[in-house]
């Protein structure tokens, strides 16, 4: 991308400054909590005429459990054009944790460089940034090498159980995956690798009996859960960045009663497939102490890591070189959270955090910069430019710097 083209981004970004900031403040203003799926409608409404603004074809995907999901991509004749050729995959979700009758006590509102309200870092800011990126190359006539194609779904705060599917069918076809999850910390690093996890339930059947009377002919669960609780807490290793908590636990009938019942909720994360693979295993093996004890475990890894592999470094480098066209200095950062990136990252190259600055994610001082939702939506617009072939564009560029 040539400086000038870079240059007309940025300076398109700021004329809409003020129109951006509106639609980000629409966004809020519709409520979305994930478990109440007909609150949707209002924001992906919304999106839907923002996309089709930017020169794109709006199909909704309706949802079982959730408000469902929201595909936009070029025109079928664009489409019949691309035919075979790859498309790059903008990912996005519209539902966020706060429940409806939030704005009376976190009302959207700007001062100074910040909009504050529900959703609007997590991750309405960058639902408006993927729309006006797109808006931007549509007015000033440029069009990406390869074409993208956006997928917004409302189930993703927990866990997007219904919409991973249409997001690994996506990426498995996409040649690279952009997600506009917010960016870390005050200098919008942009998240290269996030760990993988899940949960699991560890469940033990034990046997009741009379504490006082005869407590000989029991097996308390409660503790057989007491010592899996102590081999669960054994698989953390902080180094590695694995950690392994359990974090709700449950058990027993009355006080005077061995108790024949006792449960763990556990929550797992972990930075690689193979932690991935040895906590699962780990955790599935546990076997009891306690004679007359069993233990039944479910659950498992829900999401793999999003790891930095060769193809996804590529693709960050290329990023960063296309922010510093913008005038930027890009950093990167690992991350415990969990995203939609998580899953694309196994099928294309994926890079998270491409969404605004500020702070306050699932927090009641959430709020995002004004001043970074308009540059990080000409950092979008720019990353769409780059060639399909990130490791020879990579290849090149490096070329120029030793020639120069």
């Amino acid at each position: 991308m040539t400086t000038g083209r870079a240059r007309r981004l940025l300076e398109w970004a700021r004329g809409h400054r003020e129109e951006l900031l509106e639609f980000v403040r629409q966004l809020a203003l519709a409520e979305s909590p994930t478990d109440d799926p007909a609150s949707q409608e209002a924001v992906m409404g919304l999106l839907g005429q923002g996309f089709e603004a930017a020169g794109l074809e709006v199909r909704r995907l309706p949802g079982r459990t959730s408000g469902g999901q929201l595909l936009a991509r070029g025109s079928r004749e664009s489409r019949d054009r691309c035919h075979g050729r790859p498309f790059q995959l903008l990912l996005g979700h519209s539902d966020t944790v706060w429940p409806i009758g939030t704005l009376l006590e976190m009302p959207v509102e700007v001062s100074g460089d910040e909009i504050r309200g529900p959703g609007v870092y997590d991750m309405k800011g960058g639902l408006a940034q993927m729309v006006f990126a797109l808006r931007a190359l549509r007015e000033l006539d440029i069009t990406p090498e390869v074409p993208p194609v956006a997928f917004v779904n409302s189930d993703e705060e927990k866990g997007s159980r219904e919409s991973s599917r249409y997001i690994e069918m996506l990426a498995r076809r996409a040649s690279r995956a952009l997600v506009l999850e917010p960016a870390f910390g005050p200098e919008g690093q942009l998240k290269t690798a996030r760990k993988g996890g899940g949960r699991f339930e560890i469940d033990v059947i034990g046997k009741s009996a009379h504490a006082g009377l005869d407590p000989e002919a029991g097996a308390s669960a409660i503790l057989e859960l007491s010592h899996v609780i102590q081999k669960l807490h054994a698989l953390n290793d902080p180094e590695r960045g694995v950690t392994v908590n359990v974090g709700v636990i449950e058990g027993g009938y009355r006080p005077n009663v061995v108790a024949a019942r006792a449960r763990a909720l556990v929550d797992v994360r972990v930075p690689s497939a193979t932690d991935a693979a040895r906590v699962e295993y780990a955790i599935g093996t546990i076997r009891p102490v306690t004679p007359g004890a069993r233990i039944q475990v479910g659950g498992g890894i829900g999401r793999p890591p999003m790891e930095r592999t060769p193809a996804n470094r590529a693709l960050w480098h290329a990023a960063r070189a296309a922010g510093g066209e913008l005038g930027l200095e890009l950093r990167e950062t690992a991350v415990g959270g969990m995203s939609d990136g998580n899953t694309a990252s196994l099928h294309a190259p994926t890079l998270d955090g491409m969404g605004p600055t500020g702070d306050g994610a699932h927090a009641s001082h959430e709020f995002a910069s004004i001043d970074g939702l308009v540059e990080r939506t000409a950092l979008l617009a720019a990353v769409l430019l780059l060639p399909a072939d990130l490791e020879m564009a990579g290849a090149a560029a490096a070329a120029d710097r030793g020639r120069a």
